[in-house]
């Protein structure tokens, strides 16, 4: 305040000045001089204080001037009171503010020391951290148990059921997979029996061929070639053929086995009779006919238990072939299923964890409410 005093007393004189000037610019003065065209020149006077209106009498005498300090006395005296009144509210609220500090400071220590002299007889490890603050504020494993926890609930109960409907539906595709291969295998098991049945009817044939030829006409004895070096695949079936080999034989050996050496006459004798009616000592045919009348019935018996092996062959090969295939079908589908399980096992094991993970988390809660519901009733107490 000494300080604005000074400052009021140092703005006196040139407000006495001022004053001053208004006062000599005034007609009611007798030094004032009017502004009328003269032709003596005017004497400006050197200095102020020389002038006797400026004298202290003066200014104490003019009511004009005592209004004018009193005004300005009456709102310097109004604005240093409005300046000290703000200065106190400032300070005071300063004050408050330092003191409501320092009562949080003394109050948190007060706390702290309590709280760790009160828990330390229990088995809990509250720190301050663990002081609730503002429920608004959720922390990161709160953020995370919500994120985990609707992450089980959409993968439970949406992901589980697309998984469980993805899996029937394919369980449905392989199933017609299935059938639709074991068909194919089935018919292409019974294509490749009949190929194997037909394959094994040509060896039959020719192995019955030989073996009645060799039981009804031994001509190696009379010096012919053996008969597996004679009957092959190509003419195996030809009765004409063989008939007319067997009596080109005969007529070269047998009929002039006399003069041929080395006939076995046994082997002529045999041949002679292929034409005999049991029970009977004659034949009523030629030799010739009755030759091929036997390799007619020879040939047409091969072909008989030929068609016999080929249905022997054919009804096993396809049941090897059909056996194989369906391994292979089946091992192909339990292959898939195989897939479709282990995906539907990874599902659930996704699952399983965030169920796992969400219960950490929730079971990490309930212990931090706890403690924080015992902090707050330690509170209360």
């Amino acid at each position: 305040m000494k300080v604005h005093y000074i400052n009021i007393l140092l703005f006196v004189p040139p407000l006495n000045i001022l004053v001053t000037l208004c006062h000599v610019s005034s007609k009611k003065k007798p030094y004032i001089t009017h502004n009328t065209p003269s032709t003596k020149a005017i004497i400006t006077p050197r200095t102020l204080c020389e002038c006797e209106c400026y004298a202290p009498s003066n200014y104490d005498n003019d009511p004009e001037m005592k209004e004018v300090m009193e005004n300005y006395n009456r709102q310097a005296s109004q604005r240093f009171k409005e300046y000290d009144e703000r200065m106190n509210k400032n300070r005071q609220k300063c004050k408050d503010q330092c003191d409501k500090e320092i009562q949080k400071i003394i109050l948190k220590e007060k706390i702290e020391k309590e709280l760790t002299e009160k828990f330390s007889t229990l088995d809990t490890n509250i720190t301050t951290n663990d002081i609730p603050t503002c429920v608004c504020e959720k922390s990161l494993a709160d953020k995370a148990e919500n994120f985990c926890l609707k992450c089980g609930y959409e993968i439970g109960g949406g992901v589980l059921q697309a998984s469980s409907l993805l899996g029937g539906i394919g369980q449905l595709g392989l199933d017609a997979w299935k059938a639709a291969e074991l068909v194919t295998a089935k018919k292409l098991a019974a294509e490749a029996g009949a190929a194997a049945g037909e394959a094994a009817r040509i060896p039959a044939g020719i192995k019955e061929v030989i073996s009645g030829l060799n039981s009804t006409f031994p001509i190696q004895k009379l010096g012919f070639t053996k008969w597996e070096l004679f009957i092959n695949e190509r003419h195996y079936d030809n009765a004409k053929l063989i008939s007319d080999t067997i009596n080109s034989v005969y007529t070269v050996k047998c009929q002039n086995f006399s003069t041929v050496p080395g006939v076995d006459v046994s082997v002529c004798d045999t041949i002679k009779k292929v034409g005999l009616v049991p029970g009977t000592s004659h034949v009523d045919i030629s030799t010739e006919a009755s030759i091929n009348m036997a390799v007619e019935k020879i040939v047409t018996d091969s072909q008989s238990v030929a068609a016999a092996k080929v249905g022997e062959v054919t009804t096993a090969k396809t049941a090897a072939f059909e056996k194989t295939k369906i391994a292979a079908v089946q091992l192909g589908y339990e292959s898939y299923i195989t897939s479709i399980n282990a995906s539907i096992i990874a599902i659930l094991i996704i699952v399983l964890v965030m169920v796992i993970i969400y219960l950490i988390l929730r079971y990490r809660r309930k212990t931090k409410m706890k403690k924080k519901l015992q902090y707050i009733k330690l509170l209360k107490e």
